[in-house]
């Protein structure tokens, strides 16, 4: 349900004097979800609805689409030409300065950036000075409910019981038939998602030795994609529960076909892995000083560690992602490098931390669940973190 104290407050938090929500025929998805429309929703032309800081929200509707705002509080306006379109956004902005909305300057942040350029400057033409609603977003959009989080809980149980459904499986068949596909592990995690009930956009990255350097793998379409004895191997996983309001874990780790890893692989681990922990200690820190942390920060923590140790061009990626309903969620990222992530992290949000090493013959990739509970208590989720590479061949 669509809470409109909660909007209001979170306004004044961040000194805004309104917040105006635009959509055309789905172009604005978290306006949509903000304003609690329906996963199905569809319409054919532009609404409006305008919080302000204080008093009572305003929509602004077409005549042939007049009941779509009907759940939210708040006067409806009606439109039929767009001359009474535009003298209707003038009307609800009339007086309000800091407004915000799905825009980012430069489109430096494409993630929020929803709202066309050209309806922003017939806002901008009434006085407005038009900000980023990116903090409001994150709030809104990117922030779990107890029942959320339990289903994270819930995925993050399964997802870290398939790797070792996975190692067990690739050191079986290497014993039994002396090599194993690269696409027949897949299949077998994905089997075991299907076994409990979990679901996924996309299937899991499993990469054998040169494959796990590319960071975006597609599975089975290397040069070559049979895992033996001696090989190293990368597998990436995510999924959720298969129910409404699902939230996906996203876990990353490595292993060797061997009893002992040898010593390019080990070295590459440790400082990804130590970066992976400067990330983490970097908001664990924050959050026990009470200091306001953005995304952009944690990123240069755990980048700073990998170029220090001379390995900075071979980590070509963000650091991490916001999660949720999507494995790549709307709210912070953990982003320096892709682009200048300044929004907040905040209370009740997930995302991940996953720095990694893309070398030629082989990609050290390693990734955690990072929850922010509403006290400020970071929990680092998915089951214990890799400390070491896994030696398939011994401990399976």
């Amino acid at each position: 349900m669509f809470n409109l104290t909660a909007v209001q407050n979170a306004l004044k938090q961040f000194g805004f004097d309104g917040w105006l929500l635009y959509d055309f025929r789905g172009s604005n998805l978290l306006a949509q979800r903000v304003l609690q429309l329906p996963a199905d929703f569809v319409s054919s032309r532009r609404f409006l609805y305008f919080v302000p800081t204080d008093g009572e929200p305003q929509k602004l509707v077409h005549r042939i689409e007049n009941d779509v705002l009907d759940h939210l509080p708040g006067k409806k306006n009606v439109y039929l030409k767009w001359q009474e379109l535009e003298a209707g956004i003038e009307a609800m902005v009339s007086g309000c300065k800091s407004l915000a909305m799905e825009y980012s300057p430069r489109n430096g942040n494409p993630y929020i950036s929803r709202v066309d350029a050209g309806t922003v400057e017939l806002v901008k033409s009434f006085g407005c000075d038009v900000q980023a609603s990116g903090d409001l977003i994150s709030i809104f959009e990117a922030t779990l409910s107890e029942e959320q989080l339990q289903a994270h809980y819930a995925a993050c149980d399964v997802c870290n019981a398939a790797f070792g459904v996975a190692w067990k499986f690739i050191a079986d068949q290497v014993r039994a038939n002396a090599s194993v596909e690269e696409k027949a592990v897949q299949d077998t995690i994905m089997q075991h998602f299907a076994d409990h009930n979990l679901t996924t956009y996309h299937p899991p990255i499993v990469g054998v030795n040169e494959n796990g350097g590319n960071p975006h793998y597609e599975t089975g379409h290397g040069a070559n994609t049979t895992i033996r004895e001696n090989d190293f191997v990368l597998i990436d996983l995510w999924a959720k529960q298969d129910k409404p309001d699902g939230i996906y874990s996203d876990l990353t780790r490595t292993g060797f076909v061997g009893t002992e890893v040898p010593e390019k692989y080990t070295k590459i681990f440790n400082i990804v892995a130590a970066g992976r922990d400067a990330g983490i200690e970097c908001v664990k820190a924050a959050f026990a000083a009470g200091t306001p942390l953005q995304g952009w920060q944690v990123d240069d923590a755990v980048r700073n560690v990998i170029a220090d140790a001379g390995y900075g061009e071979y980590f070509c990626h963000r650091t991490g992602h916001s999660m949720g309903q999507e494995t790549h969620g709307n709210g912070t990222h953990i982003d320096n490098l892709e682009t200048h992530e300044t929004r907040l992290l905040l209370p009740r949000t997930l995302f991940t931390i996953e720095p990694g090493i893309y070398l030629p013959e082989f990609g050290v990739r390693s990734e955690v669940d990072v929850y922010i509970h509403a006290d400020g208590r970071v929990e680092v989720t998915g089951g214990p973190v890799q400390t070491e590479v896994v030696k398939i061949l011994a401990q399976f």
